[in-house]
């Protein structure tokens, strides 16, 4: 059955890929984007782009009212963890209240589902590992902060409006499909930043903090490939047909140190990689791993990239081809007009 879907943030890494994917399961697919980290390059052509932002009220009514969605998929969010510790008031503004925003605009305008772009970082310093979905959610950053907010007004929105919903809590997304990878501005994750190391576009990549309570000393993450978290978010959608309400963990359950992940990267590459070591980031848990057997289970999903040399060598492929980004193709745009 072919839907109608709102999806905000879909010029940004995560939100373009699905967007793809969205387009490929044959829906129609309308891209709300203020483009302040996303890149217009990044949409789908076959997707309709509006420039917006969710803190434009009005204009986010104007779009509901003139179209009937039939589900709305949130990634619009700043989504830098040391900046929030730093500046935690913008992460509230705009990961909190302006999602607030949009489920009001949802429930004015008779939009009943959501599939919303959550995060690992609910979960804190974990108890156990691999985490799972019902373990206790203690932030230990401003930005975990601001979506387990949202999560809490989803479950009254839930109650009260009967919203249906999907709440996905990623763990690391990285990689690229053949179109699309992970180009922020300024790059603030691993991968990617390692991979700058290794083409020469920065001297050295840090590694924060060599004292963690893991084997190396370094934190420890779980890492998805960008195209298995855009599967999940289509079978969740299709889910919200029949459920109400999911909570899903989305990661591999393999967790990899920072050193291991630079060694890999140091394979992949055949480039050198200088590391400096540098002191802990406030709010850095030493290790988040996922356990996604829940998702597996209820939805049948299964990573089709699970290897960690996959991700990151899928991820060198798309810079190798784009080794300004989407910059390049920004830059082409403009000298044709």
């Amino acid at each position: 059955m072919q839907l109608n879907i709102l999806v905000t943030g879909g010029a940004g890494y995560i939100g373009s890929v699905v967007t793809a994917e969205l387009l490929k399961a044959g829906h129609r697919v309308t891209v709300f984007d203020n483009l302040s980290h996303g890149h217009e390059n990044a949409v789908p052509e076959q997707a309709r782009l509006v420039v917006g932002d969710l803190a434009q009220r009005e204009k986010l009514n104007e779009l509901l009212a003139a179209s009937r969605f039939d589900a709305v998929m949130h990634f619009a969010a700043f989504i830098e963890a040391g900046e929030s510790m730093v500046a935690p008031e913008r992460f509230f503004r705009n990961n909190t209240a302006n999602t607030l925003n949009l489920l009001q605009a949802m429930l004015e305008h008779g939009v009943k589902k959501l599939v919303f772009s959550s995060t690992a970082a609910l979960y804190g310093d974990p108890k156990r590992v691999p985490i799972e979905e019902d373990d206790a959610l203690d932030p230990t950053n401003a930005y975990g902060e601001s979506k387990l907010l949202v999560e809490r007004m989803l479950s009254w929105f839930h109650r009260i409006h009967v919203l249906r919903y999907a709440s996905l809590r990623y763990f690391n997304a990285a990689g690229a499909t053949l179109e699309r990878g992970e180009a922020h501005h300024p790059e603030t994750h691993l991968i990617p930043l390692v991979l700058q190391a290794a083409a020469g576009d920065r001297e050295s990549i840090s590694i924060f903090g060599n004292d963690y309570p893991t084997d190396d000393g370094t934190c420890v993450r779980d890492y998805i490939h960008i195209f298995d978290l855009a599967a999940a978010h289509i079978l969740a959608l299709e889910a919200l047909q029949e459920r109400d309400r999911l909570i899903y963990n989305l990661g591999n359950g393999n967790g990899y140190s920072v050193r291991e992940v630079i060694e890999v990267a140091r394979t992949v590459t055949q480039r050198p990689i200088k590391v400096v070591e540098a002191a802990r980031r406030a709010g850095d848990p030493a290790v988040l791993v996922a356990s996604s057997e829940k998702i597996k289970r209820e939805l049948g999903w299964i990573p089709r990239y699970p290897r960690l040399k996959e991700i990151i060598g899928s991820a060198w492929h798309w810079k190798q081809k784009n080794p300004q980004g989407y910059a390049a193709a920004k830059n082409l745009q403009a000298s044709n007009d």
